[in-house]
């Protein structure tokens, strides 16, 4: 038989232990949030801000926004189709994912997939945020 005191010392530890793990958690998010917001002021908004022209300039209209603590690159045709980067921190490593939705005629398509896999937002730059978004255009280049 398991006595008492052990049940509660073996308790006792788990809830430490999780208490633990849930401070860093937040503490790893919150630094994460200050990096993820200079990054989209100094890194991603200027990318897409220059991939949206160039996308006009070939015919396709996009528009950039910063709605919240996120940036939306969204196409002036369809109010469905957009790629949205946020940052994801339910997980113990906060991850930069994007949000991207398209319509294929009358059903709208959703995925959320990381930007860079593994990587944290100070890890991303330039080069790798517009690798991203020109692959996950394809689907409106296609068209």
């Amino acid at each position: 038989d398991v006595e008492v005191s052990q049940v509660r010392r073996r308790l006792k530890a788990a809830i430490d232990s999780s208490r633990d793990r849930a401070h860093r958690r937040r503490e790893r998010a919150a630094a994460a949030q200050q990096t993820y917001e200079a990054f989209l002021e100094q890194v991603a908004t200027p990318v897409a801000r220059q991939l949206a022209n160039a996308l006009k300039a070939e015919g396709y209209a996009f528009t950039v926004s910063t709605p919240g603590a996120g940036l939306r690159l969204a196409s002036d045709r369809a109010r469905e189709d957009f790629i949205e980067l946020t940052l994801d921190t339910r997980s113990d490593q906060p991850e930069l994912i994007a949000r991207i939705s398209h319509q294929r005629g009358s059903r709208t398509i959703d995925e959320e997939v990381p930007v860079k896999a593994g990587a944290a937002p100070e890890e991303i730059g330039e080069e790798d945020v517009l690798d991203f978004f020109v692959r996950a255009l394809e689907p409106w280049l296609e068209r």
